[in-house]
Order: C-alpha cells, then sequence, then structure tokens
C-alpha cells in the first residue's frame, strides 16, 4: 500500500478459446505483463478462464483437468520477479472431486486456491453436473505431492497482500442472501475478488451493477468483478466481459460491454478510506465477530507495493478526484439531489411549525444566495402545510454597503412569492449604537462589521416575538466550517433550515427553484445565483458589490473539498493536498492551496465554539456539523496536530 492508503487493482477479461489451454495461459499471461508494467497490485480474471467456463461436459475429462493445472503452474511461475498478484479462474481436482476455484498466485508460487461456494443450477446454468461446492471446507490443502507441504485450499482463506486483506468469491456467489464476501468483510477483508462467468440478458446488467454497489457498500470494502467475455462459446448464452470496480457502494470503473480485445480496467482504490469508515461506522463490528473462521495468508510483498510507490505524485495514481464532492455531475442526479434535499429541509421545517402550532415565520432576506433559499423552502413548507403564504415575513434591512442589484433582488423575490415584505433599514440605529459604544464610524473594522450583523438579528428576533413566529436561519454548513458568522448575529436562528448545506450546493438548489418556478421569480433566481457572494458590510463608495466574501476567506469550492475529506473520510491535510492538486489541476497551484487548506484548519478549530450552540436544523447529507449529532469537539482543542502538518508541506515542496 502507498503512503496514503492505495492499491492498485485491475479487472482483467482475456480473449479465450474454449478448451484451449495453452491459448488461453498465454492470453493471461500478456495481459498479466502489461499490468506488471503498469504497477498494478492486484489483477483479477474471470471465472474458469484458463480453460473457459462453457467447456460443459469436457470438464469430465482428465486431460483438460491435468492441462489445467499444468497452465496454473506455469502462470504461477510467471509471477516470479513481479510484484503483482494474480487470481484467475480454473477448474481443480481435490480428493477426487472436481471444484471450480479461484487461485491465487504471487511472487512465483501459487499462494492458495479458494473453491466456489454457491453452485447454481436452474435455468442456462447447470454446475452441480462437473462440480462440489466448496461450502464448509477448511484447513484442507491441496497438490500436496506437487508442492511441499500443500497449498492452503478453502473458503476460509484471506489474503493479506502488503498489509491489505483480501477476500475471494466466485459469481454466483455474490447473488446470495448472505454472500461469502459478507463474513470475509467481518473477518477484515477490505478488497473483495469476484471471478464470474455471467452471461447477458435483458436488464441483468443494471441489476448486476446494483447489486455490486450495494455489496462493496454494506461491506464498506473495494469489489474488483471481472467476467467471462469474447471467446466464450455463444451456443446458448452470450457473455459481454463485464469489468467492474467499485468502492463503498460507488462504481468508479465500469468498462463497457461487448468487446473483442483483451481488456484491462485498473483503479486505484483508497483502501485509507474504507478504514476509516469501518471504523467510524461502529455498528460494522457488530455483526458477527468471525474472525477466528478465516485463514490469515500474509504474502511478503516486493516490486510495485515496496518502497518504490511510497511517495507518489498525481501521475502515479489511477483515480478520478471530484473537486465538487457535494455535487453529482450527471444532470438528471443532480436535479433528484436537489429535489430530495428541499423535502428534507421542507419536511424539518414542517415538524417545528407543527409541534409549536406556529403559523408565522420571520427571514431576512438579503438578495444573496443563502436567505433566497431559506426562503424558498419556508414557502414550500407552508405551502405543503397548507398555510397563507402572507405568514412569512421577510424583512430586508438594507444598511451602509447594500447595493441596489441585491435590494430591487431581495423585495422583487419576495413580491413574486406573495410573502408579507418589510424594509427596515438599519442604518441610523447602528450609527446610534456606534455612538453608544464609542465607535468610529470611519473604521471598517470587525466591530463595524458584527455591529450590522446584531442589529439585524435583534430586530428579526424581536419581530418574531412581536408576530408569535419563529425565526429561520439562512447560514450554511460552509460558513459553519469556516466560523464565517457573527456571533449571536447571523449565527443564531430558532430553526436554521441550510445548516447542513454546503455552499457550493447552495447555487443548484436555487437553479432547481427557479426551473420549477419560471417567470419573473426565475429571472430574479438566476440573477441571485450569478450575483458574487458578499456580506456587504463595508461601503465601497459605489452601487458595485466589492467585498467579496472568497477574497477574505478563499474559494468555497477549496473549503468544501477540505471540509467533505476532513468529516467524511477522516484524511490528513497531507492527503487532502495531494487529492487537491489532482481535483483542481490547472485551476489552483500548489501556493494557492496550501494557503487555503492552512486557512481552512486554523479557522475550522478557532470556531468550533459558535457550532457548539448553533440552533437546530436538519441534517441533509452524509456530512454535518451539528455539535448534537455528527460533529463533537470542544471549543479548546488545539490544532498544532494538522497545522504542523501543513508547515511541513509548505517546506519540503
Amino acid at each position: 500500500m502507498t503512503e496514503f492508503g492505495f492499491l492498485r487493482v485491475c479487472a482483467a477479461v482475456p480473449d479465450i478459446k474454449i478448451a484451449d489451454v495453452r491459448y488461453n495461459r498465454d492470453s493471461i499471461k500478456r495481459l498479466y505483463e502489461e499490468a506488471a508494467d503498469k504497477g498494478i497490485d492486484l489483477m483479477v480474471c474471470p471465472e474458469m478462464c484458463v480453460t473457459g467456463y462453457t467447456c460443459g461436459d469436457l470438464f469430465l475429462q482428465p486431460a483438460l483437468m491435468e492441462a489445467a493445472k499444468d497452465a496454473l503452474f506455469e502462470l504461477a511461475e510467471m509471477t516470479s520477479g513481479h510484484g503483482t498478484m494474480l487470481v484467475v479462474g480454473v477448474p481443480v481436482m481435490h480428493d477426487g472431486r472436481r471444484y471450480n476455484c479461484a487461485a491465487i498466485l504471487h511472487g512465483g508460487s501459487i499462494i492458495a486456491v479458494v473453491p466456489k461456494t454457491h453452485l447454481p443450477n436452474y435455468g442456462e446454468f447447470y454446475e452441480k453436473r462437473w462440480f462440489e461446492s466448496g461450502e464448509g471446507i477448511s484447513k484442507s490443502k491441496v497438490w500436496e505431492n506437487e508442492c511441499e507441504g500443500g497449498i492452503p485450499f478453502g473458503t476460509d482463506i484471506i489474503v493479506e497482500l502488503g498489509g491489505v486483506k483480501i477476500g475471494v468469491e466466485i459469481c454466483e456467489d455474490l447473488w446470495t442472501p448472505i454472500p461469502p464476501s459478507s463474513k470475509m468483510a467481518m473477518a477484515g477483508a477490505e478488497v473483495m475478488l469476484n471471478l464470474s462467468a455471467s452471461d447477458e440478458l435483458i436488464g441483468k446488467h443494471d441489476y448486476l451493477l446494483r447489486l455490486i454497489s450495494q455489496q462493496s457498500a454494506r461491506c464498506r470494502c473495494a469489489y474488483v468483478y471481472a467476467s467471462a467475455g469474447w471467446g466464450e462459446s455463444s451456443t446458448d448464452l452470450v457473455f459481454a466481459g463485464n469489468a467492474i470496480i467499485a468502492e463503498d457502494g460507488v462504481i468508479v470503473e465500469n468498462r463497457r460491454r461487448f468487446f473483442t480485445e483483451p481488456t484491462l480496467v485498473a483503479r486505484d482504490v483508497d483502501v485509507e478510506k474504507l478504514r476509516n469508515d469501518r471504523a467510524k461506522f461502529s455498528t460494522f463490528f457488530d455483526s458477527a465477530p468471525v474472525e477466528d473462521a478465516y485463514r490469515i495468508i500474509r504474502v511478503e510483498v516486493g516490486g510495485v507495493i515496496d518502497s518504490s510507490r511510497k511517495a507518489l505524485s498525481d501521475k502515479d495514481v489511477s483515480l478520478t478526484v471530484d473537486p465538487h464532492p457535494f455535487v453529482p455531475h450527471d444532470e438528471g442526479k443532480l436535479r433528484e439531489h436537489c429535489e430530495e434535499i428541499i423535502n428534507i429541509q421542507a419536511r424539518g421545517l414542517m415538524q417545528r411549525l407543527h409541534v409549536i402550532n406556529g403559523r408565522k415565520a420571520v427571514i431576512g432576506i438579503s438578495g444573496g444566495l443563502d436567505s433566497t433559499l431559506a426562503l424558498l423552502v419556508t414557502v414550500r413548507a407552508f405551502d405543503i402545510l397548507g398555510l397563507d403564504r402572507k405568514g412569512i415575513i421577510g424583512i430586508t434591512m438594507p444598511g451602509m454597503a447594500t447595493t441596489s442589484r441585491t435590494r430591487s433582488n431581495a423585495v422583487g423575490l419576495m413580491e413574486e412569492l406573495g410573502v408579507t415584505v418589510l424594509e427596515i433599514p438599519i442604518g441610523d440605529a447602528v450609527k446610534q449604537h456606534f455612538s453608544d459604544i464609542g465607535q468610529d464610524p470611519k473604521k471598517f473594522d470587525v466591530t463595524y462589521e458584527n455591529s450590522q450583523a446584531r442589529e439585524r438579528t435583534q430586530i428579526l428576533m424581536d419581530v418574531a416575538n412581536k408576530e408569535n413566529a419563529i425565526v429561520i436561519g439562512t447560514g450554511d454548513m460552509s460558513e459553519l466550517a469556516l466560523g464565517w458568522c457573527t456571533y449571536n448575529g447571523d449565527h443564531m436562528s430558532m430553526y436554521g433550515v441550510n445548516a447542513s448545506v454546503p455552499k457550493t450546493l447552495v447555487k443548484h438548489l436555487v437553479s432547481w427553484f427557479a426551473t420549477e418556478l419560471g417567470g419573473e421569480a426565475a429571472r430574479i433566481l438566476r440573477d441571485i445565483v450569478d450575483t458574487p457572494i458578499s456580506p456587504e458590510l463595508v461601503p465601497s463608495g459605489s452601487d458595485e458589490i466589492s467585498q467579496k466574501t472568497e477574497d477574505l476567506v478563499g474559494p468555497y469550492e477549496l473549503h468544501d473539498f477540505f471540509m467533505y475529506h476532513l468529516l467524511r473520510n477522516s484524511f490528513s491535510p497531507s492527503k487532502t493536498y495531494f487529492l487537491s492538486r489532482m481535483a483542481f489541476k490547472g485551476v489552483y497551484d500548489d501556493d494557492t492551496i496550501l494557503h487555503w487548506l492552512e486557512n481552512f484548519y486554523r479557522r475550522f478549530f478557532n470556531q468550533q465554539f459558535k457550532r457548539s450552540c448553533m440552533p437546530d436544523g436538519p441534517k441533509v447529507g452524509s456530512v454535518c456539523l451539528s455539535p448534537r449529532g455528527d460533529w463533537r469537539m470542544p471549543s479548546d482543542a488545539s490544532s498544532r496536530l494538522w497545522l504542523d502538518e501543513i508547515r511541513k508541506l509548505k517546506e519540503t515542496r
């Protein structure tokens, strides 16, 4: 495994000829040599690839079985001097019985042989005619005459390669109520291999993808699936050559089917992420402690997994790093995602209103993204509950730096939505406050800015008291992570509908509403999306927005990326920096990324006190900062470990 916990795996589909063992051996060899050249740690081939899966009654011929064994030993010898582990499908005779097996080869030897547990004997499948199930075979060995001490044989085997535990199952094993991979995962296996020969049927491929995705999610593992393809008999069936890699519930590689050339599908899977998830989600280890049921066979590693791959650059890994992990890239999925989030936000607010018998809500509307989203969600909640939209009191509170663009958008949107509109300028009240506390109104410092935020919050709270309403919070999760909110100012509300929505997603949610509403409301919403993010607290002397948030705290797309990998994956600053360089290549240089990474960690730790007393709000995704749920951190925790690591990154660049 590399320094950041990556293991390079591949699903390989060689072209084969039925019962032509020599041809198949050579085809596998060619793919293996290509895999070794690419620095692949682990290569898995399809079920019965040494002979072909569709041999039928030819499996009853001793000549075929003996040739398969000879080819297997030759393939094992080929792995000598390489770091790449090879797993191939082969028929094996053991104690007078025939088994459908996966053979694990490494360093010139056959490390272990795992027989198939569940044999399909329905529809187009007839495996029990030729093979026995490996169910219950434990602590057994095969080929004791050919190899000193024999080779471990059984369904109780997990192989450890470079510190990574690997389990093997074969085709039908995955399709059962309790797949062997489930038990192996509970015994510690982190990467699952499936050697398959699954024919193509209408709708089967989509079902297979869901099955693999769900199993990798349930087992919190990487899942590498290689299925028979070109060369298998088409007498009654067609095999398309599926090569699929999943990681923790996500299909990360899915090569096109029905190809005619040999194929390698490679991917670096993140074993560190899988381990962090297993440790984080404590119920994973509660299910069935079955460690003692398995033999752990440790393999001495060399070649591609040793120190030559310890120090990584972004060219050394084969994976795509999503720069916007909170935002789906598929337009259809994004729309579904947005609708679901909005429904969760609205449902949370509906429940709160129902419990308190509330019929009114107060929201501060600035003409920016966050308050716009909060208003739209509140309108949706009122509509579903059958409440009068006039019970939503939208208050725009222009101050010293409010521009005509944001003010007109705020008022225009409220009028289009049919809510109660109030405009309460805060200039005179803030100036009086400055006089009361001795603040120089020409000194644009934190007091100047925060006084405006607290004045606005006071207005919202007092109007809510007057109207027997609740104040709806507008701040988003990215602002909470950075502490980019005024304590007891915009930081405070009675229910924060945006509390677990990251900034990079807010604009997509507002755009979703624009599509739904249409007309003038849509025009206003699209202009709000295009408006630079700004607190509008410092006057510029013109009617243009000059105080841009991202100039002050950094790009939100970077901060959301950092936040996701800190909270969701528990990655170190070094690994987050490594991934950032890949995700934002050509967008931000290394100095920029490191600068804002340090800024993020410093602010994240220093601003915890604001999150410790944040208002209630609905969780909408896998990352959340609620002190009552996902994130419980002392406000006085030291950030030294993390900041020291970032400073070392700066020094060693």
